[in-house]
């Protein structure tokens, strides 16, 4: 299996990639024994990297430090395109470094067992949602004031509250 970031390959032994997507949802049921659920939307797909790299090819493990720590300008993590059967069979084209990266020491051989995780940016799903029309903004009261009156606007410009209270008066005379 071969993992590619930005055309550079990510040099180790016995690489597995597994792919993961985490649909969100939020249980209705109260305190009853209902099973209904809310669809809270599809959170960013995941590749979980695991990996060996022999102590004596200690460049290897040095060049893939440097891709998990690459920044872009204004210090946000660099963003990759990834090469991977798992991502291209999953639709995960763009990725970032995340949750970290742990290596330690195997027990018995003489390498490092490493681990990291890789999170999709720039989803179909995330592209999407950007696109969707914004739903129409209600107009907000302050409280106390009267119904159909907003800020902005007020019923009756330019009198004080006394001589609002006296046109109500008037309205509800008439």
């Amino acid at each position: 299996m071969t993992l590619l970031l930005d055309g550079q390959k990510i040099q180790g032994k016995n690489l597995k990639v597994v792919a993961n997507l985490r649909i969100e949802s939020g249980d209705l049921s109260g305190q009853t024994s209902n099973t209904e659920k809310a669809h809270k939307g599809f959170k960013p797909k995941t590749l979980a990297v695991t990996m060996t790299i022999p102590f004596n090819l200690p460049e290897q493990l040095r060049e893939l430090m440097r891709l998990a720590e690459a920044t872009s300008s204004g210090g946000q993590l660099h963003l990759y395109r990834v090469v991977n059967d798992t991502a291209d069979a999953f639709g995960v084209r763009q990725v970032e470094f995340s949750e970290g990266v742990s290596v330690r020491e195997h027990d018995s051989l003489s390498q490092w067992q490493i681990q990291f995780t890789l999170s999709e940016r720039q989803s179909n799903p995330e592209k999407v949602e950007g696109r969707r029309p914004a739903g129409p903004v209600k107009a907000q009261v302050a409280p106390g004031a009267v119904i159909g009156e907003t800020p902005e606007a007020p019923a009756t410009p330019g009198l004080t509250g006394f001589e609002k209270a006296l046109s109500k008066i008037d309205k509800w005379l008439e």
